[in-house]
């Protein structure tokens, strides 16, 4: 079996240690194993391949750099005809699997005019997250570009049921959309030892991992641990990554009480191959989510925490409490309550048996439920349920208005 995985989003290096990149590889090294075919189209490659996935034939669309958000539209939506050009040069392919990425519809409409699979995998509501995070300069075209590609989609799938939502509204129907929640590789986690972060003994170590943006709350984190180290509570605070947060977080975390300072961590960014050995050295991992009306994540995060058989404390928000069991699994709080977050760790800290209880349920759920091999399988389902019908489905026909036409910019 040929597949085509496309990742025309310039802020998913394919190859990198972020998040996104972590789902990009998971996915990969899934087919590959299966004994596939994977030819890899991305924008942006972020760093060499991980050995096991050398095979893997790595196609970079070339896109100019940018200068100013609406320039990049423009370049981004110009990158159609190339990846048309280089699924049609490379083929024939037997799925073309798509990551959902703004201005990105060539891939979509490539397997829907040959015939073939095409599913769209959609990790969260780009528009809306760009307008809101980022710079988003032209909502009518992202929103037209974005419909493009879901319509043109035999598939799609999403991470979360707000994530469906989203594309049911853009796909302007509900057929042939599905939930599929993040994943792990549960077999990372086995038998990892603490050696990149050794712990002393007696030490409570509390850990968190993820890209440092606003809404993940890791001052939420910080102040818990300053209110516990108050209590004089022999603990540690471990924060895994980087981003925009991070010297704003390392100033909050100068200024707490007596010692604390000096024991909260920050590691910066790892290499995804260092997080089962960093989690091994924590005693509870936390996801300490700020509230927002539209949670529409399906936290990578939690699906490590509970594989490496941590006990997990988290916000209750979106889909966490489909994945976490209250007291059975983890324990959770009201998004934003720092005072619940700290009891919380206290009782974690003071009762190992329930330390131990939990960590072990939430490693059997991460084994038993959300493992890659499981979302892959899914996905090849989907992908014969198309083959078996595709023959069947007309070639879409996409009404625009003139003035709403996608034509290559000229400078």
């Amino acid at each position: 079996m040929r597949i085509a995985y496309v990742c025309c989003d310039p802020g998913v290096p394919v190859f990198g240690c972020k998040g996104c990149s972590i789902h990009v590889q998971e996915v990969l090294r899934e087919f590959v194993r299966r004994g596939f075919q994977v030819d890899l189209f991305a924008v942006r490659v972020g760093g060499e391949p991980p050995e096991e996935l050398s095979g893997v034939r790595l196609h970079t669309i070339e896109v100019p750099k940018a200068n100013n958000a609406a320039q990049r539209g423009r370049l981004m939506i110009a990158a159609n005809a190339d990846v048309k050009e280089m699924l049609s040069s490379n083929g024939p392919f037997d799925l073309v699997y798509e990551r959902y990425a703004l201005h990105a519809y060539a891939a979509m409409e490539y397997a829907r005019n040959l015939q073939i699979p095409g599913i769209l995998e959609v990790n969260s509501p780009l528009i809306a997250e760009q307008a809101r995070y980022r710079t988003l300069t032209d909502f009518d075209l992202a929103e037209q570009t974005t419909r493009r590609a879901m319509i043109s989609a035999g598939a799609i799938v999403a991470v979360s049921p707000r994530v469906a939502d989203y594309a049911w509204q853009q796909r302007l129907s509900s057929t042939d959309i599905h939930v599929l929640p993040n994943g792990v590789d549960t077999q990372r986690f086995r038998g990892a030892d603490e050696s990149t972060f050794p712990r002393k003994q007696g030490e409570f170590t509390v850990g968190f991992v993820g890209t440092l943006k606003p809404w993940h709350g890791v001052e939420n984190l910080i102040e818990a641990f300053g209110l516990l180290a108050v209590d004089g509570i022999a603990m540690r605070l471990a924060i895994v990554g980087n981003g925009p947060e991070r010297e704003r977080l390392e100033y909050q975390a100068s200024c707490l009480p007596h010692e604390a300072p000096h024991r909260v961590h920050f590691l910066g960014a790892v290499n995804p191959s260092e997080i089962p050995s960093l989690l091994a050295s924590m005693d509870v991992a936390v996801a300490p989510y700020l509230p927002q009306e539209d949670f529409y994540f399906s936290p990578l995060k939690i699906f490590e925490y509970m594989a490496a058989g941590l006990p997990t404390v988290a916000s209750r928000l979106g889909q966490i409490p489909e994945l976490l069991q209250d007291d059975e699994t983890g324990l959770l709080y009201p998004p934003g309550d720092t005072h619940a977050l700290t009891d919380a760790l206290q009782a974690l800290c003071q009762h190992p048996s329930l330390c131990s209880r939990l960590g072990q349920a939430a490693r059997k759920t991460a084994v038993r439920r959300f493992t890659w091999e499981s979302v892959v399988t899914q996905i090849l389902e989907i992908s014969g349920s198309l083959r078996r019908k595709q023959p069947a489905i007309p070639k879409p026909h996409l009404h625009f208005h003139e003035s709403q036409q996608v034509k290559n910019p000229t400078y």
